[in-house]
C-alpha cells in the first residue's frame, strides 16, 4: 500500500442515536467493536448531520453540500410522494460526487449496504455505479436487492483484493440497522436474554448484530496489516426514531429489506439530547462520530468542543487523499483535518443551514418536531417554524442540550442570524432540474 494514499472505511449507520452505544453510557446495548474505534481513536460529541432524516442527510455526505440546494428535503419515496413533496426521484448523478473525486484520486471506490440516494420503487433510478462507485452491493436502490446482513462480508472483500492490487480504498458501509424493520437472528436475541422488556431485547440484538458485523471489518484491516494505514470513522445519518403513538409490536414489511418487527421496538436514546428522527433539535441531528487513524488521530480522546457537519466531509476526505474539487465547486462544508489531528475548533465560523418540513404548532406527542429551518454560526443556533413566525435561539457552546431559549437576552444576534437564514432560503431553488425524474411523473402530469 501507498503509505501517502491513505484508505477510507466510512461506516453510515441508520437512525443510530447518540446514546446507543455502551461508551457513551447506554444501560443495556453493549458495542464492544465501536468502543474499540473509541478507543483506539477520538470519539467527536458535537458532530451534526445535515438533516433529521435518511436521503437528505447523505445527499450532504455525497456532495459537501446541504441538501436543500438539490430540493432533498426528506426521504426518497415512490413517485407520487417525491412529487407531491416537490422532490426529484433521486440526487442527480451530475452533481459533485464524492466517490468520482476519490476516483480521480486513484482510489478503489465501493458502496456496500444501504443507498437510499434513490428508491427500490423506482425501477430506472440510476445504480451506485453511475455516481462513482467501482464496486457496490445495496438495499433501497433499483435492481436487486442485497441482504442486509452482507454488507460486511462485502466489504472485506473488496479491501482484500484492494490491498491485493496495491489499491488504496474507499469504502461504504452504510448499515441498516437500526432502521425499522428490525432483522432478528436468534444467536443476538439470546445474547440479550436477560431483559424482560421483549422491544428492547430486539432492539439491542440487532445493534449487538451490527456491532459484529463492524469487527470482522475491524479484523479484516488487521489481518491485512493496514490498519495504521486507514482511516475508520462510524457515524449516523440521523438520530434514533421512536414511536409516538405507542403501537403495539407486531411485525412489518419493508420492500428493500424484508419482513421484521415495526416502529414499537424502536428504543433508542440521544443521549440527552433533544427530539428525536425527523427533528433538527439535537437529538434529531447530534449524532455518534468516532474517528480512527491510528499514530494520526489521537486515541482514546474525547472532543466535545469541535462543531463538524457531515458537508465538511468531503472536503475533509479530498484534502486527507489529495483528491481535488472539480472546477468551480465550491463545498458547503470545510476540511477538518486539523480538528481530527487534534486541534479543537470551539466556534463555527462558517455558517450551517438545515431545511425540513415540519409541522406547526407541534403535535403533543412530537413536542421538538416543530422546526422547519436551523442556522448555527458561531456559538449561535436559531430554530424556525416555516414562515418565521417563531423563532428560538440557543448558546450551543454552553448548552449544547439546548434546555434554554435566550433570544430575550440576545435580539441583536436573532436579527442576525435571520439575516443569514433569508440570505440563504433565496439562494435555493423552486423546484428540482436535470435528469432527476422517474418516467412514471409523465403519467402524474397526464392525470
Amino acid at each position: 500500500m501507498a503509505a501517502e494514499k491513505p484508505n477510507i472505511l466510512f461506516i453510515f449507520a441508520d437512525d443510530w442515536g447518540w446514546g446507543d452505544l455502551s461508551c457513551h453510557g447506554h444501560p443495556y446495548v453493549k458495542t464492544p467493536n465501536i468502543d474499540r474505534l473509541a478507543e483506539e481513536g477520538t470519539d467527536f460529541h458535537r458532530f451534526t448531520v445535515a438533516s433529521g432524516v435518511c436521503s437528505p442527510s447523505r445527499t450532504a455526505v455525497m456532495t459537501g453540500h446541504f441538501p436543500a440546494r438539490y430540493n432533498i428535503d426528506g426521504h426518497f419515496a415512490w413517485v407520487p410522494s417525491n412529487a407531491k413533496r416537490n422532490m426529484p426521484d433521486w440526487l442527480s448523478p451530475k452533481a459533485p460526487l464524492l466517490p468520482r473525486m476519490l476516483q480521480d484520486a486513484g482510489y478503489a471506490t465501493a458502496h456496500f449496504g444501504k443507498w437510499h440516494l434513490a428508491n427500490d420503487m423506482i425501477p430506472d433510478s440510476p445504480t451506485p455505479d453511475v455516481y462513482g462507485y467501482d464496486r457496490y452491493g445495496v438495499f433501497n436502490c433499483s435492481g436487486e436487492q442485497m441482504p442486509v446482513h452482507e454488507d460486511a462480508m462485502h466489504t472485506v472483500q473488496f479491501i482484500e483484493e484492494s490491498v491485493r492490487d496495491e489499491k488504496p480504498f474507499f469504502v461504504n458501509l452504510w448499515l441498516h440497522e437500526p432502521h425499522t424493520p428490525f432483522h432478528t437472528v436468534p444467536k443476538y436475541e439470546w445474547r440479550f436474554r436477560h431483559i424482560e422488556d421483549r422491544a428492547a431485547q430486539i432492539y439491542a440484538s440487532v445493534l449487538s448484530h451490527a456491532d459484529d458485523r463492524i469487527g470482522e471489518v475491524l479484523d479484516a484491516l488487521d489481518r491485512l496489516g493496514v490498519t495504521e494505514n486507514t482511516l475508520v470513522i462510524f457515524s449516523s445519518d440521523n438520530g434514533p426514531a421512536r414511536d409516538s403513538n405507542e403501537a403495539d409490536l407486531t411485525l412489518s414489511y419493508d420492500t428493500a429489506t424484508g419482513a421484521g418487527w415495526g416502529i414499537a421496538a424502536s428504543k433508542g436514546i440521544t443521549g440527552g439530547r433533544r427530539g428525536f428522527k425527523a427533528s433538527l433539535f439535537e437529538g434529531g441531528v447530534g449524532v455518534p462520530f468516532i474517528a480512527r487513524w491510528p499514530g494520526t488521530i489521537a486515541a482514546g480522546k474525547v472532543d466535545d468542543r469541535s462543531l463538524i457537519s457531515a458537508v465538511d466531509l468531503l472536503p475533509t476526505f479530498c484534502e486527507i487523499t489529495g483528491a481535488e474539487f472539480p472546477i468551480g465547486y465550491q463545498p458547503d462544508g470545510v476540511s477538518q483535518v486539523s480538528v481530527l489531528l487534534g486541534t479543537p475548533a470551539p466556534e463555527r465560523e462558517k455558517p450551517l443551514f438545515w431545511k425540513y418540513p415540519s409541522r406547526w404548532p407541534a403535535a403533543k406527542n412530537r413536542p421538538d418536531h416543530w422546526v422547519s429551518y436551523a442556522v448555527v454560526s458561531k456559538n449561535w443556533k436559531l430554530v424556525s417554524n416555516a414562515d418565521g413566525s417563531h423563532v428560538e435561539l440557543y448558546d450551543i457552546a454552553a448548552s449544547p442540550l439546548e434546555r434554554t431559549d435566550v433570544k430575550q437576552s440576545n435580539a441583536d444576534v436573532v436579527i442576525e442570524l435571520k439575516k443569514q437564514l433569508e440570505d440563504w432560503q433565496a439562494t435555493l431553488p423552486d423546484h428540482p432540474t436535470g435528469d432527476v425524474f422517474s418516467e412514471e411523473r409523465k403519467s402524474l402530469t397526464q392525470e
